[in-house]
């Protein structure tokens, strides 16, 4: 389960509430042009990084996930935590993102996960009995089943697969109230931070923000 929360808005910025801020990943100052808010905490946009890929989560989306004390991409996480690819009754791929339901190893959609004789979903709380690959309610399950001539795998209550302290949040770019921005060597002004651009309409800060800048000869 994936729990798809965003990581609470930030306050409001003014020079003297930024000015004693702490990255959360280096522990140093923040006197960048542009910060990220993510998890409760301010981050360098160059700290805010996949544990796996190292990639910069403010350049690649506005998302991250957090799982077993990691910091991951989406594509990292899918990687690890993702659940086996396919639903067991449909075959359609589940998105790690998504809630599942589990039996016996196998996976299924939510909505995929009824009975198979009346067809009615299986919710959280109900019992259920999972035979020969196939899923019975308590009312549809087998005559053999209840004259005791088959054992049911599973006829314990119901419960949602879980992924258990994941969390989807929300990166949030904020324009720190600094006057003075730092000189790349190369002609123009940029974004602190920015090492990407040769122009400032190719800026990906730029066209997130919509900050405009002045450009110098």
């Amino acid at each position: 389960m994936v729990n798809p929360g965003s990581s609470s808005q930030p306050p409001p910025v003014t020079a003297g509430s930024l000015s004693w801020k702490r990255c959360a990943g280096c522990g140093g100052k923040i006197a960048d042009r542009f910060l990220l808010y993510a998890m409760d905490s301010y981050w360098h946009s160059r700290c805010l990084k996949c544990s796996c890929c190292q990639a910069q989560l403010g350049d690649i989306g506005t998302s991250c996930y957090t799982k077993s004390g990691m910091i991951l991409c989406r594509n990292d996480y899918i990687r690890l935590f993702g659940n086996s690819g396919a639903c067991s009754a449909c075959g359609q791929s589940i998105p790690a993102s998504e809630l599942v339901m589990r039996a016996q190893g196998n996976v299924y959609h939510l909505k995929c996960f009824t009975c198979s004789t009346c067809r009615n979903r299986l919710v959280p709380g109900d019992r259920f009995h999972y035979i020969n690959g196939s899923l019975f309610c308590e009312h549809d399950r087998p005559t053999a089943l209840i004259n005791g001539h088959l054992n049911s795998l599973q006829s314990n209550p119901l419960l949602p697969d879980q992924k258990v302290n994941t969390q989807q949040l929300l990166i949030s770019f904020i324009r720190a109230p600094w006057t003075v921005q730092p000189l790349l060597p190369s002609k123009g002004v940029f974004l602190g931070g920015c090492l990407l651009c040769t122009l400032l309409k190719k800026c990906r800060v730029f066209r997130r923000t919509g900050f405009r800048n002045r450009s110098v000869d």
